[in-house]
C-alpha cells in the first residue's frame, strides 16, 4: 500500500515526515515556500496517520519500508529528507538503511536515543472522544481540555477531526493501535545504524529532547552532522518558529 502525500512545486524531492499524531498538511505552509524555492515538496501521511492506509504493524522498520515503497513509486532519488519527532526517527531509519537514496538530511528536535512514554494524558483525552455524543470541534475542544490544558496541542489533535459522513465525526488516525503500539515510538536506533551524509539536527531552545549528551551519540551515528537552536521554540520548532526554521532548513540545503 502506498503512503497518502501532498505534492507541491517542481524540483529537487524533499520529503517531509511529520510527528506522532500529526499529518503532512501540519508542514504545508512551509511546504510552500520550499516548493517556491525549486523544490517538490512531498508531505507525506505515515502510516496510521492522515489519510495513509491504517495497520497492525507500527514500527520504524516497517516505516522505513513505506518510505522506500513510496520512493520507489514515484521514482525519487538523492532526496533532502526532513522528519520531525517521530518522523525524524523514521527520517533515521530510511536515511542509515538506503544511505544511497538520501542527499541530505534533517532531523527536528528528536535524538537517534530511547525516550519513555510521555504522551499519555493527549491518548487518554483522545481516548474520551465519545463521537456519539460529540457532534462539533467545539464540543471535541471542550472534552480534551479536561486532559490537554494547552490550547495549542488541542488544535493541532483536533486536525485529525473529519466528518466521516453527514453529522457524523470521527479521528484520521489509528488510535487503538497507536495506543496499543505506543512504546515503539520510544525506540532507539540500531547500534550499528549509519549515514555518512551531511545532517542537520534542530533543537528547540525550549525544547529537553536533545540534550548536551545527545550530541555524543548523534556523531556516532550521523558523523557529518551539525546540531542547531532555533530560538524561542519548544518541540514544535517548526510552528512556533516557523521564519527561523525555514531559514536554516533552506542554508542547510543550498550550501
Amino acid at each position: 500500500m502506498l503512503l497518502h502525500s501532498q505534492i507541491l512545486g517542481e524540483g529537487v524531492p524533499f520529503v517531509i515526515l511529520h510527528g506522532f499524531l500529526g499529518s503532512g498538511d501540519n508542514w504545508k505552509s512551509l511546504g510552500i515556500q520550499w516548493a517556491a524555492q525549486g523544490y517538490q515538496v512531498h508531505l507525506v501521511d505515515q502510516r496510521n496517520h492522515g489519510r495513509s492506509f491504517h495497520s497492525d504493524i507500527f514500527t520504524y522498520e516497517a516505516m522505513g519500508e513505506d518510505l522506500k515503497a513510496y520512493c520507489n513509486h514515484f521514482n525519487l532519488e538523492n532526496i533532502v529528507l526532513l522528519g520531525h519527532s517521530m518522523g525524524g526517527k523514521t527520517a533515521m531509519e530510511f536515511a542509515t538503511t538506503y544511505p544511497e537514496k538520501v542527499s541530505k538530511l534533517i532531523v527536528a528536535d528528536i535524538a537517534p536515543k530511547a525516550y519513555p512514554p510521555h504522551h499519555q494524558d493527549i491518548l487518554k483525552g483522545l481516548s474520551s472522544l465519545n463521537f456519539d455524543k460529540i457532534t462539533s470541534r467545539e464540543e471535541a475542544d471542550r472534552e480534551l481540555s479536561n486532559y490537554i490544558p494547552q490550547w495549542g496541542v488541542r488544535q493541532f489533535l483536533l486536525k485529525n477531526l473529519y466528518w466521516i459522513e453527514k453529522g457524523k465525526l470521527a479521528l484520521r488516525i489509528n488510535l487503538p493501535i497507536l495506543i496499543e503500539k505506543y512504546d515503539t515510538v520510544g525506540n532507539t536506533l540500531t547500534e550499528e545504524a549509519l549515514f555518512e551524509k551531511e545532517t542537520l539536527f534542530l533543537k528547540g531552545e525550549k525544547s529537553g529532547y536533545i540534550d548536551a549528551m545527545d550530541e555524543i551519540l548523534i556523531k556516532k551515528h550521523f558523523p557529518s552532522s551539525k546540531i542547531e537552536t532555533i530560538s524561542k521554540a519548544g518541540h514544535w520548532l517548526h510552528a512556533e518558529n516557523p521564519k527561523e526554521f525555514y531559514e536554516k532548513t533552506l542554508s542547510f540545503i543550498e550550501n
